[in-house]
């Protein structure tokens, strides 16, 4: 009884942090945050993670890396001793989806966009990495599914080719709680995985889809950061359309990825306040924006090549048909 006097005493303030040694003898420090109601947030050395506890059990978003997932479980068993019922994978980056396999010893069924348990099949039958087959999702989505679990209303939905292909958000509805997954960086440069189908544009246009869901009261958990706000998406919607502009003016003057990569005035307010001191340098996030300029930009110039080859092709039959009527 004491101790769970200690223990919701320690929640007023909303955090709770818990230490652990790996096998590899590394520190693992874990810190879990209260966001809003029955809406926590555990951040570690990986992606973000965030948790529903309720009546109904325990509802997971992310896993950090499979090395951690043992502190994760136990910091869990802090505040419920209930299962995780079920968790969902916003993407399929390592850092998210580590403890899958573990999680789902326990019973827990693994929830993801289509596209994330085919990037990690894919992984699999490569063996690029060891990863169990256990670490594939169950149950797989195209564009959104609903969950009716812990008194509220589970929204997933699918953001196409932001931070990869198979990025999804989570939405509690009642709680008025968003996990935007990677999407969303609070503060800092974001990764965009243009290999396995992200895009800058796609980050600004599922930014813009969460805005039109979460209103001016909604707290955020995002891929990486602290708990956002609004306001917080807003300010990383702004400072990526500013970039993407500044980085497409000069790719169309014909400036090289390493010329532009070293264009600080190009970044130079977020700088200011601190973006590019996450794991993503100023240079790097330059340089991804430059790559994914230069992906749009080819398609473009493509299509046009086709149009005009296309425009060739009928100007010559109706040259041809206007000789054989002379004929």
């Amino acid at each position: 009884m004491f101790s769970k006097l200690i223990l919701n005493t320690a929640f007023l303030f909303f955090v709770l942090t818990a230490f652990a040694q790996t096998d590899t003898g590394k520190k693992v420090s874990t810190k879990l945050i209260k966001v809003n109601n029955k809406i926590y947030m555990l951040q570690g050395n990986g992606g973000n993670i965030g948790l529903s506890f309720g009546n109904d059990g325990i509802f997971m978003i992310d896993d950090q890396f499979a090395e951690d997932i043992e502190q994760i479980q136990n910091d869990i068993k802090e505040v419920s001793d209930k299962p995780v019922r079920f968790l969902v994978n916003t993407h399929f980056h390592g850092d998210h989806i580590g403890g899958n396999a573990a999680m789902a010893q326990t019973g827990t069924v693994i929830f993801s966009q289509e596209n994330v348990r085919n990037r990690i099949q894919e992984m699999i039958r490569k063996e690029t990495k060891k990863i169990p087959q256990e670490a594939l999702p169950l149950v797989t989505f195209s564009e959104d599914l609903t969950f009716h679990f812990n008194g509220e209303k589970i929204y997933v939905f699918h953001i196409h080719n932001a931070h990869t292909d198979g990025d999804a958000m989570v939405y509690f509805t009642n709680s008025n709680v968003l996990h935007t997954g990677d999407v969303f960086f609070n503060g800092k440069y974001p990764f965009i995985d243009i290999d396995n189908g992200g895009s800058l544009i796609g980050c600004i246009e599922g930014l813009e889809k969460a805005r039109l869901i979460i209103n001016e009261d909604t707290k955020i958990i995002p891929g990486h950061g602290n708990v956002g706000t609004y306001k917080d998406l807003i300010k990383t919607m702004d400072m990526l359309s500013t970039v993407y502009k500044r980085v497409y003016a000069n790719y169309i003057k014909e400036k090289t990825e390493d010329e532009v990569a070293k264009m600080t005035d190009i970044t130079k307010e977020y700088d200011d306040e601190g973006y590019g001191a996450g794991f993503i340098s100023t240079e790097a996030f330059l340089r991804m924006i430059y790559k994914s300029v230069a992906l749009e930009r080819k398609s473009i110039e493509n299509n046009a090549e086709k149009n005009s080859q296309a425009r060739e092709k009928v100007e010559k039959m109706i040259k041809e048909h206007e000789q054989k009527e002379k004929n």
